[in-house]
């Protein structure tokens, strides 16, 4: 049968689509039985990028880039050389140092800057066969919880409010690597957690987003936040592909001394293990103040699904929880403070002449900082400085320790813990100005970060406009694996969202 010109296009762009559909894993089997080549899938994906430009979820492409990578996959699959992710097109937020190519955690003040190294985890995901599409789009230096405060503009959630038209945040920090994964313009993402930047703009968008605990990745070649609390972690359609990216993401690495040398488990064996006898922690701390009543209800019925599978519900609690908050936002900013004093205009990114160096310093440094950037440097500065050290650091990291002994008591009676992701679905840019009720977006994430412990947000239904929401699982240190298989069980019974297209 002869096709036309036109029905030619159709039959190509159903397989294009088609393409962009299929999780990791499913890429992963058809790249294997050669249904269609890497460049073929790789194609399909910058093909979709284009259309989705809308979204501003990419703010680097890199097709020639993408293109040659998938043609020495190709050329390995056949040859039966295949990594773990052979073929797979991955998008890489700005946050991870990508040689030679476009790194400035979405900032004004690392301007034109391109690494001459790479990143450990991106490294590891081109050891195991991954394609780069791009960079994704982030709030500057990780700083955010909607994406707003990027420097190249914020993120277009592709999820929309029932009856609306009006555009909605994806999250932050990671929102270009939530909206691109549901968006299906990556197969899978990069993004990196401080205080909730996988697990929050995961739960925002309906994808999957585990947050490993404190030294599973390297964080050597990722733009520093907070040093104490940042990790690299995977944002993906569903558990069982945030498992495959996390097996080829985590390891030992002697340039980062936090990581730990415990071996990396096969997290997908996880998947679909019964979770019969599984004890669940319900913290009554984490019933919030004026939380949305479909919040509660989600929460209620993600334990319902756990239990009707034969895992035990057990009420607890993490009397701390309520400092977790105050604690982090001086504790990390003290941090970012540190870190971020290296960006003065001198041997990288942007530099704005001065009468003198110091002059040439405050004006690279007002000119390339955004205002919550700004701001948390003056947070950050102060709570270091002499006088108020130890009325403020001090303090907050010996609540941090308080926060960490909750947990560890809490690990006695129960194998996980169970909680809402965040205090309400994806909000529209604007919706929120004042900083601290941007801050309290964090409320049920911030405690994973300060006790070193892995989180994972799951998508568990639609809010009453039509929104994802999310349920998220806290582990015990390195108990990823346990993650892993509990959160499966809860997404076998609440099932997957797809964002409609509407770009």
């Amino acid at each position: 049968r002869v096709l036309h010109g036109s029905a030619r296009d159709r039959v190509r762009k159903n397989k294009m689509t088609n393409l962009t559909s299929l999780t990791i894993a499913a890429a992963r089997d058809g790249l294997k039985k050669k249904q269609f080549s890497a460049l073929e899938l790789t194609d399909a994906y910058l093909a979709a990028i284009e259309k989705a430009r809308v979204l501003n979820a990419y703010v680097v492409e890199t097709p020639e880039k993408a293109r040659d990578m998938a043609k020495a996959s190709d050329a390995r699959l056949a040859s039966g050389d295949a990594g773990a992710l052979e073929g797979i097109p991955l998008g890489i937020k700005d946050l991870f140092a990508t040689e030679g190519v476009h790194t400035q955690a979405c900032s004004h003040i690392l301007d034109g800057f391109k690494p001459q190294y790479e990143s450990t985890v991106s490294a590891n995901l081109w050891r195991d066969g991954a394609v780069m599409l791009g960079k994704l789009n982030m709030d500057e230096f990780a700083m955010g919880s909607s994406n707003e405060t990027s420097y190249y503009g914020n993120v277009i959630n592709p999820w929309k409010r029932k009856g609306s038209n009006a555009a909605l945040v994806p999250g932050g920090s990671s929102g270009g690597s939530a909206a691109a994964v549901a968006a299906h313009i990556c197969a899978g993402a990069t993004a990196t957690d401080t205080g909730g930047s996988i697990r929050q703009p995961a739960a925002f968008t309906g994808t999957v987003g585990i947050k490993p605990t404190y030294g599973r990745c390297s964080r050597w070649g990722i733009v520093a936040f907070a040093s104490s609390l940042d990790q690299a972690g995977p944002i993906t359609r569903d558990v069982r592909d945030c498992a495959i990216m996390l097996k080829s993401m985590a390891s030992v690495d002697p340039k980062d001394t936090t990581s730990v040398d415990i071996p990396v488990p096969d997290y997908e064996a996880a998947i679909g293990r019964p979770i019969k006898g599984l004890r669940v922690g319900i913290p009554k701390e984490y019933r919030v103040d004026g939380m949305p009543a479909e919040i509660d209800a989600l929460w209620q019925k993600g334990a319902q699904w756990l239990k009707e599978q034969g895992a035990e519900i057990v009420e607890i609690s993490l009397p701390h929880t309520k400092y977790a908050l105050p604690a982090y936002y001086i504790v990390a900013p003290a941090e970012a403070s540190s870190n971020l004093a290296r960006y003065d205009g001198v041997r990288y990114g942007l530099r704005v002449p001065g009468d003198d160096i110091v002059d040439m310093y405050e004006q690279s440094r007002a000119a390339g900082f955004g205002r919550e950037v700004q701001r948390r440097i003056l947070i950050g500065t102060y709570v270091l400085s002499a006088g108020y050290y130890d009325a403020y650091y001090v303090r907050a990291q010996k609540v941090r320790s308080l926060i960490k002994r909750d947990f560890d008591e809490a690990w006695n009676k129960v194998d996980v813990v169970l909680t809402p992701a965040t205090p309400s679905p994806a909000f529209a840019p604007g919706e929120i100005t004042d900083p601290v009720q941007m801050y309290l977006n964090d409320i049920f994430t911030v405690t994973v970060n300060m006790a070193g412990l892995p989180g994972i947000a799951v998508p568990a239904g639609l809010s009453a406009d039509g929104l994802p929401l999310g349920l998220q699982l806290i582990g015990k240190p390195f108990g990823e694996e346990t993650l892993f298989q509990a959160a499966a069980a809860i997404e076998q019974v609440a099932g997957g969202y797809t964002a409609p297209q509407w770009w």
